[in-house]
């Protein structure tokens, strides 16, 4: 019966990554460590190939309408990488304990819920733009004036310092990615979403790769949950036709306070 529960959750957790973009690992994170009973450092090794393989289906629906700008990922991704790589090896030294680690989680989590709460306004904010913005603003690479070369620097220091909280705690996805790539990139949000689950992809990659071989992993478990949110992104991405995000957005970010507040008083 917890099993079932829990990959029902799964699925929600799939339906979060299509909807809004974000929240995967905030989500999958305490349903393995308090439903299925799966240790912290493991749970979030395991969730980061949750959300790995959930935004690459996840990128299909949005590419095909355009909404991926793969030149602006291969701007981000790289220092993201390198970021979730040295998260995870920190994560994985004696020193990080699990309650460091707890800790850092739930604070991370109120600061995720705080940008979730602020991105649903940038999103409605920025839906109006798109309206009047013709064509559609890309991030312009050319370092031939101070505007650019700031771009070239803070995007990829961005993506490190992300990639970084991702690796050590599992958390750091669209709710961090997609205003960075709104406000610095210039980029539409709808190709906002679309990029960043292309950077969530390979970040979470290295990430995994940074706790492989040093922490316990259930493979079987870890895929049939990876599957159970696979079906959720499926469902989310089809849900996006007839729901705004960014309604739903500051709703979740205040359920995860809600849960936030579980984990501190469960611990």
């Amino acid at each position: 019966m917890i099993w079932i529960i829990a990959h029902f959750l799964a699925v929600c957790v799939g339906i979060s990554l299509g909807l809004i973009g974000g929240g995967g690992s905030i989500l999958a994170v305490p349903i393995l460590v308090y439903v299925l009973g799966v240790p912290l450092k493991s749970a979030i090794a395991m969730s980061l190939v949750t959300v790995g393989a959930v935004s690459l289906i996840g990128i299909i629906p949005h590419w095909l309408q355009n909404h991926v700008n793969f030149q602006t990922a291969a701007l981000f991704s790289p220092s993201a990488m390198l970021g979730a790589y040295i998260g995870a090896r920190l994560a994985s030294l004696p020193i990080v304990t699990p309650t460091l680690q707890h800790i850092l989680f739930v604070i991370v989590m109120f600061v995720a819920s705080y940008f979730m709460i602020q991105n649903s306004h940038h999103k409605s904010a920025a839906n109006v733009k798109l309206d009047v913005r013709q064509p559609s603003a890309e991030l312009e690479l050319s370092p031939n004036t101070y505007k650019n070369i700031h771009r070239w620097v803070t995007i990829p220091a961005e993506g490190l310092g992300v990639g970084i909280i991702t690796g050590m705690v599992g958390i750091g996805g669209g709710f961090m990615i997609i205003p960075t790539l709104v406000l610095l990139g210039n980029t539409p949000i709808k190709e906002a979403i679309g990029t960043s689950l292309v950077i969530m992809t390979f970040k979470s990659v290295t990430g995994f790769a940074g706790y492989f071989g040093h922490v316990p992993i259930d493979v079987n478990l870890m895929l049939s949950f990876t599957l159970a949110a696979g079906l959720g992104m499926l469902l989310g991405a089809y849900l996006t036709r007839f729901v705004e995000a960014q309604q739903l957005e500051t709703g979740f970010g205040y359920f995860v306070i809600a849960i936030a507040i579980f984990m501190l008083l469960k611990w």
